[in-house]
C-alpha cells in the first residue's frame, strides 16, 4: 500500500478531462457515492418545506449524515423539529443508506436488461463483499426482495397494535417510519422518549428487536436460511453469524438485567416482565440500532461498558448493522485460541480461516480502535464531559448505532465535526475508507525473514 500521490491524482484528472470517464478504486467510488447522497440529503432538509422552525444548515448536514450512515445521532428532535416531508426525506436516506446505493445501482442496470461493466462490477463486488458477479446478481436482487417483505410485515404488526392509540394516517406513518428505523439499524425515533411508553408492551419490543435482528445479521444469511432451512446445509459462515448474534445478545441481556435490577433510574422500580422487556431491547438495540425504553443516560457505568462492546462489535457482514462485525470478532477470538494452544491451523466449524482473512480482520481492529481513541482524545480536549459519556458518543457514532442520551447536541462544533467523520467512516468501513485514500501496489521484492520479540 503507497501513500496518496498529488502527481497520480493529477493524471486520473487529467484522463478524466480527456475522456470523460473517471479511473477510480471502487472503495472510493463508493465513498464519493455516499458523499453525495449525504450533500443532497442536507439540502433537502434544510428546505423550509422540511421543518417546522429554522435549522442551522450544520444541523441538517449532520442529521443527513446520520440517516445516510443508518446511525440515528442528531443535534434536534426528529419528531418535533422536521416536518412530515422532513421526516419522509430521512426515513428514504435511512432507506438507501441502510441497503446500499450499489444495490439500487446494480437493480437499475439488470432490471434495464444492460450488462455491467467490469468496472461496475469490481464496485459491486466490493460493495457487497463477494467474488463472484453471479453471486452479486443473486444478492442484490435477494437484498430488494428480503427488505420488502420484512419491512411490510414488520410495519403491518406494529400498524395493527397502533392503529386503536391514534388515526389512520398517523398511525400508517408512525408504523412504517419505525420499521424502516429499526431494519436498517437506525436509531431515529419520532418521539423524544423512545419506546418508554411501550415499555410493557411486548408486540412493539418484540417487533422492534426482531427487526433489528433481521437487519443486523446480513443479507446473504436471510438469503440462505430462506432458500435452504435446515442447519446441516447452511455454510460455516452463516452458522456462526447466527450463534454469534444469538450468544451476544443473551450475554448481554443477561448482564444488562443483572447490573440494572436494582438501579431505580433505569430497571429497579418495574415489574419483571417489564424489566426483562427492557433489558432485551437495550441489549439488542446496542448492536447498532439505537433504541431504548429506559433513559440510557441513567444506566450504571458497567452497563454502558456492555453496551460499548456490543456497539463495538457490530453485527454482519453485508447487514444494515456496522461496527468490526461478528464474523471479524469471531476470527479474532479462533486466531488467539490457536495461538494460546498452539494449534498450527486456525479452525472454524471444522474449516481452516484463510491468513488473508485473519489479516484483515486484525487490520480493521486496529484501524477501529485508532479512530476511536483518537476521537476520544480530540473530544476531551475540545469538550469538558464525562471520560464515559464521551466514549459511548464515540462508539456509537463510530459503529454507527446512534444510541445516545444527548450528549451530541451539547457538544463543540469541532467534537460534532468529528462525530460526522466517525459516522462517515463507520459506515464505510474504516478498513475500506483506508484503502479509499491509498492505491495498492505488488511488491517483487522478498525480504528474508527476521525474529521480533512481542509479548
Amino acid at each position: 500500500m503507497r501513500n496518496w500521490d498529488p502527481f497520480h491524482t493529477y493524471l486520473l484528472y487529467k484522463r478524466f478531462r480527456k475522456t470523460g470517464k473517471f479511473n477510480a478504486s471502487p472503495p472510493l467510488v463508493l465513498a464519493m457515492g455516499v458523499l453525495v447522497l449525504i450533500v443532497l440529503g442536507s439540502v433537502l432538509l434544510y428546505l423550509p418545506i422540511a421543518t417546522t422552525r429554522p435549522i442551522s444548515y450544520f444541523a441538517a448536514l449532520f442529521t443527513a449524515t446520520s440517516a445516510v450512515t443508518i446511525t440515528g445521532l442528531t443535534l434536534v428532535d426528529i419528531g418535533t423539529t422536521f416536518s412530515h416531508f422532513g421526516q419522509f426525506v430521512i426515513a428514504l436516506l435511512v432507506q438507501i443508506g441502510g441497503l446500499g446505493i450499489v444495490t439500487f445501482a446494480v437493480l437499475a442496470a439488470l432490471t434495464l436488461g444492460k450488462k455491467i461493466s467490469l468496472q461496475q462490477q469490481a464496485l459491486a463486488l466490493e460493495a457487497f463483499n463477494q467474488t463472484s458477479v453471479s453471486k452479486v446478481r443473486k444478492t442484490a436482487f435477494a437484498v430488494f426482495k428480503i427488505t420488502i417483505v420484512i419491512e411490510a410485515a414488520g410495519a403491518a404488526i406494529l400498524f395493527l397494535r397502533w392503529w386503536p392509540e391514534s388515526d389512520l394516517p398517523t398511525a400508517l406513518f408512525r408504523s412504517a417510519f419505525h420499521t424502516v428505523m429499526a431494519f436498517n439499524n437506525a436509531g431515529f425515533s419520532l418521539q423524544a422518549t423512545q419506546l418508554s411508553l411501550y415499555i410493557g408492551d411486548p408486540v412493539t419490543i418484540l417487533t422492534t428487536t426482531l427487526l433489528i435482528i433481521l437487519g443486523g445479521i446480513g443479507f446473504s444469511v436471510l438469503s440462505e436460511v430462506g432458500g435452504k432451512r435446515r442447519w446441516s446445509r447452511f455454510t460455516p459462515y452463516t452458522k456462526l453469524i447466527l450463534l454469534g448474534t444469538l450468544v451476544l445478545n443473551i450475554v448481554g441481556f443477561a448482564l444488562i438485567w443483572a447490573l440494572e435490577f436494582r438501579n431505580v433510574g433505569t430497571l429497579g422500580t418495574l415489574p419483571i416482565q417489564e424489566q426483562a422487556l427492557s433489558a432485551w431491547l437495550q441489549s439488542v438495540a446496542s448492536r447498532t440500532a439505537g433504541f431504548s425504553s429506559i433513559d440510557v443516560g441513567l444506566l450504571s457505568d458497567s452497563s454502558k461498558l456492555v453496551s460499548i462492546v456490543l456497539m463495538f462489535i457490530g453485527g454482519g457482514s453485508l447487514s444494515t448493522a456496522s461496527g468490526i462485525k461478528i464474523g471479524t470478532f469471531i476470527v479474532l477470538l479462533a486466531a488467539a485460541y490457536s495461538y494460546i494452544f498452539q494449534r498450527p491451523e486456525v479452525v472454524l466449524m471444522k474449516r481452516a480461516v484463510s491468513p488473508d482473512t485473519i489479516q484483515k480482520s486484525l487490520a480493521l481492529l486496529l484501524v477501529t480502535l485508532g479512530l476511536a481513541v483518537a476521537s476520544v482524545f480530540l473530544i476531551t480536549i475540545f469538550d469538558q464531559e464525562p471520560f464515559i459519556d464521551i466514549l459511548f458518543e464515540t462508539i456509537s457514532a463510530l459503529s454507527t448505532t446512534g444510541m445516545s442520551y444527548g450528549l451530541s447536541a451539547k457538544l463543540s462544533v469541532p467534537s460534532q465535526s468529528l462525530l460526522i467523520i466517525l459516522m462517515f467512516a463507520g459506515r464505510l468501513g474504516p478498513l475500506t475508507l483506508v484503502y479509499s485514500l491509498a492505491t495498492q501496489s505488488r511488491s517483487r521484492i522478498r525480504y528474508a525473514e527476521t525474529d521480533i520479540q512481542v509479548g
